[in-house]
């Protein structure tokens, strides 16, 4: 994973910048191409990968320094001898891949954008239930380009039956300072993480259908795959049921059967279940059948505070006083 990260977010852009800074190609048509191809590629890149990994503002950067570099081509460009025609197999191999960026930028930054779109069907709107920080979106959204979650849509597969409820569900990491989700590249304490410990408050006024509290914390990035929900609380508002799965042991404070008001404390955020490492996983659905899996119920689109958020999104949580 790291090698991949390295990689796609942080070598490959800069060497495309520094292509477009150092070697612009020599005529007009050939550099509009290559501007325009390093362009759409970075923005796909940076709707399309989840930035809490390096940072969630380096593909600010990366625009910023692909202007610059685009700038300084046309200086260079203006310095050179001027020409007419592509020099020889190098420009043509030129255009070739600013083509290739730039088909692949434009299709995968379009269905990015795409998945802004509400999905067909009920949205649940619901208040922030995170308390005082700020959160940065990792999954969410209405494809499976910025939503992974989106896979378990698929009636075809058996095996995502039984968790089929959570479809349009939430990912969210926390941001620490300088924008950083933890200290350190990938550290094993989950304590070392900005969102573990964060408050977990009801969005929304209901009753709580179940919950579980005492399953472990685990070190990243071990995890149960058998209880992926972990340490959650599920809460019935109206007709739909809210999930809030890998919360921290020991934290959660209410019960089945308690009736919860908007902003009452409902736990922490941890690294308990199906939890590569610590980040609170939401998503609303339809009460599953009797004796069904608990999240197996029909999936919901959700919105926060009037937001259908999308990977990359932010939300900021405020302190909350329980309404009367």
């Amino acid at each position: 994973m790291t090698v991949m990260v390295l990689s796609l977010q942080v070598a490959l852009p800069l060497a495309l910048i520094a292509w477009v800074a150092c070697l612009p190609a020599r005529t007009s048509v050939s550099f509009g191409l290559q501007a325009a191809g390093t362009g759409a590629f970075l923005f796909a890149l940076a709707r399309v990968a989840q930035w809490a990994v390096p940072v969630w503002w380096l593909p600010w950067v990366y625009g910023g320094l692909w202007l610059l570099a685009v700038m300084a081509g046309l200086v260079r460009r203006r310095r050179a001898a001027p020409t007419r025609v592509w020099d020889g197999l190098a420009g043509w191999a030129g255009i070739g891949v600013s083509v290739v960026l730039l088909c692949v930028g434009v299709w995968y930054g379009g269905r990015a954008m795409m998945g802004r779109s509400l999905p067909e069907g009920e949205v649940v709107d619901i208040g922030n239930p995170l308390g005082p920080g700020d959160y940065l979106v990792g999954n969410g959204g209405s494809n499976r380009l910025v939503n992974a979650h989106i896979g378990t849509l698929d009636r075809r597969v058996a095996r995502f039956g039984p968790w089929r409820g959570q479809s349009y569900a939430l990912d969210f990491f926390g941001l620490g300072p300088w924008g950083l989700r933890a200290r350190g590249w990938r550290p094993a304490d989950p304590a070392a993480y900005a969102i573990f410990g964060a408050e977990l408050r009801a969005p929304c006024a209901g009753r709580v259908v179940t919950m579980q509290g005492e399953m472990p914390d685990f070190e990243v990035p071990e995890n149960d795959q058998v209880n992926r929900l972990g340490n959650h609380v599920i809460l019935r508002c109206g007709e739909a049921e809210i999930v809030f799965a890998h919360m921290r042991q020991s934290s959660v404070t209410v019960e089945p059967g308690d009736r919860v008001r908007v902003g009452d404390l409902l736990g922490q955020v941890g690294n308990s279940g199906a939890s590569t490492e610590p980040h609170l996983h939401i998503h609303a659905q339809r009460p599953a059948p009797q004796a069904a899996p608990p999240i197996s119920g029909e999936p919901l689109a959700l919105r926060i505070e009037g937001r259908f958020l999308v990977r990359g999104d932010h939300l900021s949580g405020e302190p909350v006083e329980p309404s009367e």
